[in-house]
């Protein structure tokens, strides 16, 4: 195979150690407008998604495929704050792709009987009637539609995909994929020939994502091969051809093991999947990987084949320092970059690039082609798919694909616009700390603008993370990790306290074959004490046990996420464990009955001698999300027995989570006072594990 360097120098593979791109200063920026579950279109039990999508011409409706239901779906976004359901249409087959040609609409819809079997058509639709007003036998299964800016061609990537199942999806396969190309003169469809170009299975070419210049030219990606062809529409032939190469990226995670550790280095083809024209001369690859590559970002190269830039461990850092790194997808293709698009927004030439297992796309000014600038992350729902931009309006459209009713997550489209985020309610790290997993907020004492937190058992060892809120962006700055007889240690700390005397105390969840524990740790993380709960309580508690700590004088209070088998389902427990006795008493706290699923509380914060606060939440996201509450209650002096406190709610943060317009996080885990008196609350984004991944750090100013 040939290898390309950054100046594609044939038969040198390149290293890229590049460091994590900065953003400057500039007008323009992207917030988040809306988000629009695909079932909207439908019903909420249906099975929906949004795969790749296309904005009509007069910019105010969004058209996207829908794989699984075999139609297209309509969105209108005349108000993009607030999309409105329009509707979807059947169509004979799954719709791979779709575009859109002034009025009309172009799906690329598969009909294959098997792999070995592959058929395939383009149907053409008049926009504002919705009727099919020509289809077009394309020979084959199509996965990429793009339409000439002249308007003359129509080039169509017949894949012909491979059966993964066979042969452990190793190529060659036939029969073979190619480009199709309709002339919109006479709507006559061209086979354009790609084999024996690729040096990796040249009888086997397999098309993925196509892209037209202003030169009628098509840069057509062979993602399977790691090959580019480039084919004049006019002529219908392949004016280039050359490879996508092959790149060694250090300072990467190449483990699925609980820990973030960018340590390793991969050397891989690129194995671009989607493409885009930046101009007539070059073009833009996302580097997803499929067959035995992927090299976790994306390159600029030019229309000879020379790489101009490439991302290297950039991107994938990036994603770390934003905390939408997927661990568990180390050993494959990390972030895995999906597609990129370009747009001309206001005077800015932009990239934006999806990443389908960040769940996030990021946006790179290429005014200077020769040395992009990050400027933003924004987060999305899960497996950003497809990405469009509408410069006339200053919007762009993601598509995602995913769809997982059972976790709450579903297929949408989010529309992100021209204008400030939200800095405020977003959190970063600084010197490639990773994050995720915020389980639990506390103020560090004597300080007025620093909290402590603390990862939970998606990630091992246990690590605990200082975080600056005066940044905007707040900032995790120092990391501490916990250690036991020496040794990093795990524990699924949901709960974190710094203490005024020095060191934590942490709550450590129990599980089926772990006990709930108290843990105290000295300043420098290492394992001080354990207190278990006592017999009988541990018997009764679920596997969902700790959920927050506290300490007030010489007590550490507790709070126990779900009712113990043994107590009414309508009841958990707070807990008070005398450090002087050791002995354990409890009280009963009330919990809201949630429409759907159940309610529990996820942090406990101490604020005064008698007072405390608690989060109480539903164990849903998105939509269906509900019940998501700062309580507050007192505690009798003494007591016996295990009276009920009365609570009083504080602050209902349903409304905050749905104000930065995404999907609502599930777990708010984090609380705590600082010592300015300004109260902060943040969700654990799962590891991305069934989650979106987004960090969401609310500021919700003087509580108490």
């Amino acid at each position: 195979m040939r290898k390309r360097s950054a100046i594609a120098l044939l038969g040198l593979a390149a290293t890229f150690v590049a460091a994590p791109a900065q953003a400057h200063q500039r007008d323009t920026e992207f917030k988040r407008l809306s988000t629009f579950p695909a079932y909207l279109n439908s019903s909420i039990d249906d099975t929906a998604a949004a795969e790749i999508s296309t904005v009509t011409e007069d910019g105010r409706t969004v058209v996207y495929s829908d794989s699984p239901g075999k139609r297209l779906g309509f969105v209108d976004i005349t108000n993009p704050g607030q999309p409105k359901p329009a509707g979807t249409l059947a169509l004979d087959g799954e719709p791979t792709s779709v575009a859109h040609l002034g009025r009309l609409l172009l799906a690329g819809v598969n009909t294959s009987a098997s792999k070995v079997d592959p058929s395939g058509k383009l149907v053409v639709i008049d926009d504002r009637s919705r009727k099919i007003v020509r289809t077009i036998d394309l020979g084959g299964q199509p996965d990429s539609v793009a339409v000439a800016p002249s308007g003359r061609y129509i080039a169509v990537a017949i894949e012909n995909e491979r059966d993964e199942d066979v042969n452990d999806g190793a190529i060659p396969q036939l029969p073979a994929g190619y480009l199709s190309v309709i002339d919109t003169k006479t709507w006559k469809a061209s086979k354009v020939e790609l084999t024996g170009l690729a040096a990796v299975a040249p009888t086997d070419p397999e098309p993925e994502y196509v892209s037209v210049n202003s030169r009628d030219e098509a840069i057509v990606s062979l993602q399977e091969n790691n090959h580019f062809a480039i084919v004049s529409l006019a002529s219908k032939k392949v004016v280039k051809s050359f490879s996508a190469g092959e790149v060694t990226v250090s300072g990467v995670d190449t483990k699925d093991d609980d820990n973030i550790t960018l340590d390793g280095t991969i050397t891989a083809r690129r194995e671009p999947d989607g493409v885009t024209w930046i101009n007539d001369y070059m073009f833009a690859s996302a580097n997803e990987g499929d067959w035995v590559g992927g090299t976790r970002g994306w390159t600029i190269f030019s229309r000879d084949g020379q790489v101009i830039w490439d991302a290297g461990n950039s991107l994938e850092h990036i994603a770390v320092e934003h905390g939408q790194y997927p661990d568990k997808r180390s050993d494959a293709k990390g972030i895995e970059v999906e597609n990129v698009a370009f747009a001309k927004i206001g005077r800015t030439p932009y990239v934006f690039v999806n990443s389908e297992r960040g769940n996030f796309t990021a946006v790179y000014d290429v005014s200077n082609p020769w040395k992009p600038k990050f400027e933003q992350l924004m987060p999305t729902v899960n497996s950003p798919e497809g990405v469009v931009a509408v410069p006339s309006r200053g919007l762009v459209v993601v598509s995602s694909e995913e769809e997982n009713p059972d976790a709450n997550i579903r297929g949408a489209i989010q529309i992100f616009g021209v204008g400030s985020p939200n800095k405020g309610n977003e959190i970063v790290s600084d010197n490639l700390i990773p994050f995720g997993t915020l389980s639990a907020l506390s103020a560090v004492p004597g300080t007025r603008n620093q909290l402590v937190s603390v990862t939970d058992s998606a990630y091992t060892p246990t690590r605990i993370l200082t975080i600056d809120t005066q940044s905007r962006p707040a900032k995790i700055y120092k990391q501490l990790t916990v250690t036991k007889d020496g040794k990093p240690v795990g524990y699924d700390a949901e709960g974190i306290v710094a203490r005024k005397a020095g060191g934590y105390w942490l709550a450590s969840e129990g599980s089926a074959t772990t006990p709930n524990l108290l843990v105290r740790l000295d300043d420098k993380g290492r394992t001080q004490q354990e207190i278990p709960l006592p017999a009988d309580i541990a018997a009764a508690v679920t596997t969902n046990g700790f959920e927050g700590v506290s300490e007030v004088g010489n007590s550490l209070w507790v709070a126990v996420q779900r009712p113990l088998k043994t107590d009414p389902v309508s009841q958990t427990r707070i807990g008070r464990y005398d450090l002087k006795t050791g002995t354990w008493s409890w009280l009963l706290y009330p919990l809201d009955t949630a429409p759907i699923g159940w309610t529990g509380l996820s942090e406990i914060v101490a604020v005064d001698g008698n007072t405390f606060a608690v989060i109480e939440r539903d164990n849903q996201r998105g939509p269906q999300a509900s019940i998501k509450k700062i309580y507050k209650f007192d505690v009798p002096a003494t007591w016996t027995g295990t009276p009920t406190v009365k609570k009083k709610l504080v602050k209902d943060l349903l409304p905050l989570l749905k104000a930065d317009h995404g999907w609502v996080q599930d777990k708010v885990e984090g609380l705590a006072i600082a010592g300015d008196g300004q109260t902060y609350a943040v969700t654990d984004n799962d590891a991305l594990d069934d989650a979106t991944g987004e960090t969401v750090f609310l500021r919700l100013g003087r509580l108490f």
